[in-house]
């Protein structure tokens, strides 16, 4: 085998001191046995990434640091979201590193699918995706919203990888094509796709959080699912126009019937069919005008190019005493 690649694992943390002590350690064994078996370099290293935790989060980072030569920590200025946090510290890796391969803190994503990930990348991958062989473990509920997310986001047009979320491997080429990606909006599992350098899948079962609690509760994944779907589509608003049309075709259908009955005086009062076609025609205009507000916002939001996150202080090897 050629030089071993250097390697860092990008970790997004965000309230996460209850489980952080476990993560650091599960990791740090990790590399030290793919260094042991020679598949990555002395170099590699784990970068957490603080989301501007409101807990004491960064100061177990900043301790880890201290001890722990394969640990480094980047924090943010504020809290940015998800997408955002785990972009900032694959821009921060990727001029340190070969590869770099993204996991969420709680680590219900196995660990052990990292060592098959680099294996694909040694075969010549530069995108390497962990994907999820079952959802067993999830609740009816849950696992019947998630798959319906993917078949819904793949009808829309997104590329979306089925029942994969942000476990993933990049080569430092792949990283550097991420990196041209300039809209605020980051929906990365729509995005990593689009880059279209070769790749493959790893499959694993997911495992339960070992602590904390999860940082993604109904009302988060509902934005989450609408931010992917305005973000890569606009199926939506041509079904609006499509519905349009519709209601049209169907108003001059009444118009004709309501002619016919008037000449043939089988006119009917009531307000019945009057109020419901109003109701009816004002909702639709109403969820029109909204959708489409979204879409405009997003513009607005783009147009400003603010920068979707500020590094506040950053913990690497040339910090080390």
């Amino acid at each position: 085998m050629t030089t071993p690649a250097t390697l860092y694992i990008v970790v997004p943390c965000y309230n996460e001191s209850e489980v952080f002590p476990i993560t650091s350690a599960e990791l740090t064994a990790l590399l030290k046995e793919m260094v042991a078996q020679d598949k990555i370099s002395e170099s590699s290293r784990i970068l957490f990434v603080d989301d501007g935790s409101r807990d004491n989060t960064w100061e177990l980072i900043s301790t880890e640091y201290s001890s722990n030569k394969y640990v480094c920590g980047l924090k943010l200025a504020c809290n940015v979201g998800h997408q955002n946090a785990l972009f900032a510290g694959l821009m921060a890796a990727k001029d340190k590193c070969d590869i770099t391969v993204s996991i969420d803190a709680d680590l219900q994503d196995d660990t052990n699918a990292i060592i098959e990930m680099v294996d694909k990348f040694y075969q010549g991958n530069d995108i390497v995706y962990g994907v999820r062989s079952s959802r067993k473990k999830d609740s009816f509920f849950k696992r019947t919203t998630a798959q319906s997310f993917y078949k819904f986001m793949n009808k829309m047009g997104a590329k979306t990888v089925y029942n994969h979320a942000d476990f993933r491997l990049m080569s430092r080429r792949a990283v550097e094509q991420l990196s041209n990606y300039s809209e605020r909006n980051m929906f990365l599992r729509g995005i990593v796709p689009l880059i279209g350098y070769k790749s493959d899948c790893v499959y694993y079962d997911r495992k339960e959080r070992v602590a904390g609690e999860s940082k993604y509760p109904l009302k988060k994944m509902i934005n989450f699912a609408f931010d992917g779907i305005t973000s890569f589509s606009i199926k939506p608003i041509t079904f609006i126009f499509t519905l349009g049309i519709i209601i049209i075709i169907c108003s001059l259908i009444a118009a004709v019937y309501a002619f016919v009955a008037y000449f043939c005086g089988n006119t009917v009062p009531g307000w019945t069919s009057l109020m419901l076609s109003i109701w009816f025609l004002g909702g639709v205009q109403l969820v029109s005008v909204g959708l489409i507000g979204q879409y405009i916002g997003k513009i607005y939001i783009e147009s400003k190019k603010r920068p979707r996150y500020n590094n506040e202080i950053f913990l690497g090897d040339e910090d080390r005493n």
